[in-house]
């Protein structure tokens, strides 16, 4: 079976400036990810699980992982000198790498690097989602916050490692989306998924339902639509909500099935991050047949003003985030 390793050194010709610092980043991601799966999976055997007593920029309280989970990876990329600063939801400015060998390096990273991580406690999955673009400022001088405020449609490579029954890496270079199972005996990534693609319907739809009351009109509108019975279209659809960025978006893109989570009304700028998020995963998305939307456009083609902004999301099969966005169209005009 074939390794990531290897897959990396034979798609080198696949990537957008293939001289090989893109495949030792992505080397650098793997080792992150294989030494955050040993700590996750010692979760209620060592004192890991829990709060960390520090809130992040977005006001939500650090767990232990979170802050575990952001070293490590801050780490590994920061060792190999091909990125020369990265963007965390768990840092409240974006990090620049001093040393020279990364000031003169080529990409930026942005991540999320433990998505769900209040799951941890309770065994839930959890996972890693990471961004990387071509840096715009000089290379040889600091990294500069127009590095990282670039549209989706920009990045060169995206992926999340998702920790659950098996710890899986899928990223794409846009290329297609390739799947990687971690073989813990071995100590590899081997590839299990291959050109993976999302089907155009899907039957399941992920989300909070504990905030219907706050939904605009459209997202209750399609909420209607999917639970209502209807032979001709497998109706109703499964409700399927982890609470688990990682999770839900893996599961959906695999079997079918639509993302939700709007603007609301304690949140009318949605709730999850544009460039950490939602970002990486359309580009996944929309690489496996999906779309990504934030019900009236492109969510890689939004021009991102902030380091931490937010926005509403809908991604999954494609012929389900059309709906969502008729719906939009048709119901929330102002």
């Amino acid at each position: 079976m074939k390794t990531l390793g290897e897959f990396i050194v034979e798609h080198q010709h696949d990537f957008p400036h293939a001289t090989g610092e893109l495949s030792s980043l992505l080397s650098a991601i793997r080792l992150a990810a294989k030494v955050c799966h040993r700590e996750i999976n010692k979760a209620g055997l060592v004192d890991i699980t829990g709060a960390a007593g520090d809130v992040n920029i977005q006001g939500e309280a650090q767990q232990k992982l979170d802050v575990y989970a952001n070293n490590k990876f801050k780490a590994a990329l920061e060792a190999r000198g091909e990125v020369c600063g990265i963007a965390s939801e768990e840092e409240d400015n974006f990090v620049i790498f001093e040393s020279d060998l990364s000031r003169d390096g080529k990409y930026v990273v942005l991540m999320d690097p433990l998505d769900g991580s209040s799951n941890i406690d309770v065994n839930v999955s959890v996972g890693t989602i990471f961004s990387i673009y071509k840096r715009i400022s000089e290379r040889g001088q600091p990294a500069q916050l127009e590095d990282f405020l670039q549209p989706g449609h920009k990045q060169v490579a995206a992926g999340y490692v998702v920790y659950g029954s098996s710890t899986m890496l899928v990223f794409t270079t846009g290329n297609g989306v390739n799947g990687f199972t971690y073989d813990p005996s071995l100590g590899v990534f081997c590839l299990s998924h291959q050109k993976i693609k999302t089907p155009a319907d899907g039957q399941i739809y992920s989300i909070n339902e504990g905030n219907y009351h706050k939904f605009p009109q459209s997202v209750k509108q399609y909420l209607k639509y999917c639970q209502e019975p209807d032979d001709a279209t497998n109706r109703p659809y499964t409700a399927r909500y982890i609470g688990s960025l990682v999770s839900d978006f893996h599961r959906n893109l695999l079997k079918g099935g639509i993302y939700l989570y709007p603007s609301t009304a304690s949140n009318p700028e949605g709730k999850l991050r544009l460039l950490y998020e939602c970002n990486p995963l359309a580009f996944l998305a929309e690489q496996a047949g999906g779309i990504a939307s934030d019900g009236r456009g492109r969510i890689m083609d939004i021009e991102p003003t902030s380091l931490h902004q937010r926005t509403p999301y809908f991604i999954g099969s494609s012929n389900m985030v059309k709906r969502v966005e008729a719906l939009v169209a048709e119901l929330d005009q102002a």
